[in-house]
């Protein structure tokens, strides 16, 4: 699992809009820049619509005043389900970027996949917030509870940047 001090890993994953999709190489993405990551399970999932997704949106400027270049949100999902909860949550309105790890290559590296076959979750991400530095976690939270969003929104990563 990754940890604070770490590089992130380059891979491959989709930055999702309201009008398309595009590769986005992470190392690339990640150098030179503050961004905070908040990764979850699924879009279109209760915690993540009702709570989690909700809550970066709330504390988006508090996180930009804190010297967060970018908000990303990142889920095991193809890029047309991205899309549509991108723009039904509100999250394209609210200038987050949208991140699709389909294959998830990104979340695999970082050692923080799970499934449940029997609910349809193959190598979904677990729920975290991340900040990164130039590509190196300075922060990272890991959720503590199942269904939950009491360790991993953006105002406790707004307690620890």
């Amino acid at each position: 699992m990754i940890s604070v001090g770490q590089k992130l890993p380059d891979a491959d994953v989709m930055r999702v809009t309201a009008d398309g999709q595009e590769t986005l190489h992470m190392a690339d993405y990640l150098a030179s820049k503050n961004v905070a990551i908040f990764a979850m399970p699924g879009a279109f999932t209760s915690t993540c619509s009702s709570s989690h997704l909700p809550n970066i949106i709330k504390y988006k400027k508090e996180l930009f005043a804190k010297s967060v270049d970018d908000i990303a949100i990142l889920v095991v999902n193809d890029t047309f389900v991205v899309r549509e909860w991108g723009k039904h949550s509100g999250a394209f309105d609210a200038g987050l970027t949208m991140i699709a790890d389909a294959s998830a290559e990104f979340t695999i590296a970082l050692g923080m996949d799970f499934s449940v076959p029997s609910i349809g979750y193959f190598n979904r991400s677990q729920r975290y917030a991340l900040f990164s530095k130039d590509g190196i976690v300075a922060e990272f939270l890991l959720e503590e509870a199942r269904a939950k969003v009491l360790s991993s929104g953006a105002n406790h990563l707004l307690e620890r940047i």
